[in-house]
């Protein structure tokens, strides 16, 4: 009888994740694909790409920051042939983003504000051409971008000397090595002591002081109002946790288990608002994104902040499926299949048991208030 019992349960926890899948021949690569159709790449040198990966990364809307090489004559360039000089390489960064949410000339903007456009020789402490600052552009809207986007700096005389940066096409980027990666935060106190001294910093802000000073005065307002939207999510305790949730909401966001389709909170939820994580409380997704995906599960289009979920490999119960997680707090949300609708062709099926309800005419109380603009008509 236990043996019928357990091959019973087994049964249906499989019937339960084909529900999810509904049918399609998904897969993480397919899945990655319809991901990618969505989103957009930029290239950008900008000097050590230590330092332009890291202010890039701070951007919403940013998806994800990797530093390599381009612009040289030799195939898989190691980071000894590039900083030697000989190759033609420059350091650069590959910008992914999320066009909806961010616009390439916000990060065109982004990019003049964070280097030297008048230094032909290099960036700062680090010299030569392999330093230089460079717009690679992917194609004639790319160009014509930078282009003006060069021409309105130079117009608007915030240097007294020329704009050299280069505006160039792009070729084949070659990712640095892994130790070069997010050195930022693998090596912070070497990477600060490295910034602090090549003079990007004292630069930066003699030259844009102004501006400056007032996203220092809007963030602190903005802080001290509830409506920065990168928070500092904390995650209790699991025995805190097993007092805060309830026995599903702690298996499906701790053990990875899935609720039942149609019989939970916020299948069927129409009302305007965010969802957010059950254990951290970081925001995850929006009602706008929301659709019926017919599954009985909250399905969504795209996250709220990409920056708050991650994606991984799921081969558990004869499946391959794409897991989706909350970053800050390690929820299991559910999971991300390439069968969802326009315009990302997404459907992020989603478990109510991993997610916290706020309406939108509580987002300022609750602390979520630079999510208000949403709903405004």
């Amino acid at each position: 009888m236990k043996r019928i019992i357990l091959l019973s349960l087994v049964l249906a926890a499989v019937f339960l994740g084909y529900q999810q899948v509904r049918g399609t021949d998904e897969n993480m690569e397919k899945t990655m694909e319809k991901m990618a159709e969505h989103t957009r790449s930029a290239v950008f040198a900008g000097g050590c790409f230590w330092c332009t990966e890291s202010d890039f990364e701070k951007l919403d809307g940013v998806i994800a920051v990797v530093s390599g090489y381009t612009g040289g004559q030799i195939a898989e360039p190691s980071y000894k042939q590039v900083s030697a000089g000989g190759t033609g390489h420059v350091e650069a960064v590959k910008v992914t983003y999320d066009p909806d949410r961010i616009s390439y000339e916000a990060l065109l903007d982004h990019f003049w504000r964070h280097v030297d456009p008048t230094d032909a020789g290099g960036q700062f402490v680090d010299r030569g051409n392999q330093y230089r600052s460079v717009i690679f552009y992917a194609n004639e809207a790319e160009r014509k971008a930078a282009e003006a986007s060069k021409k309105a700096l130079a117009a608007s005389g915030q240097f007294d000397r020329p704009i050299v940066t280069d505006i160039l096409p792009l070729g084949t980027f070659y990712e640095a090595e892994d130790y070069h990666q997010d050195y930022y935060k693998k090596n912070p106190l070497r990477y600060k002591w490295y910034r602090s001294g090549s003079g990007r910093d004292r630069f930066l802000e003699k030259s844009w002081a102004e501006d400056m000073l007032k996203d220092k005065k809007m963030s602190t307002a903005v802080e001290m109002t509830g409506q920065k939207k990168k928070m500092m999510y904390t995650v209790p305790t699991d025995a805190e946790l097993k007092k805060k949730l309830t026995d599903l909401q702690y298996r499906v966001t701790r053990k990875d288990a899935t609720e039942p389709p149609f019989k939970n909170e916020y299948w069927d939820n129409h009302a305007p608002g965010i969802y957010v994580d059950v254990v951290s409380g970081e925001p995850l997704f929006s009602s706008t994104d929301k659709f019926d995906s017919g599954t009985g599960w909250p399905s969504f289009t795209r996250p709220l902040d990409p920056n708050n979920v991650v994606e991984k490999k799921d081969t558990s119960w004869l499946m391959v499926r794409t897991e989706v997680r909350s970053k800050n707090a390690d929820s299991h949300l559910g999971h991300v299949f390439p069968d969802g609708p326009e315009p990302t062709g997404l459907r992020y099926c989603i478990n109510s048991a991993s997610l916290r309800f706020v309406p939108a005419d509580a987002l300022e109380k609750e602390g979520y208030a630079g999510y208000q603009y949403l709903f405004k008509n």
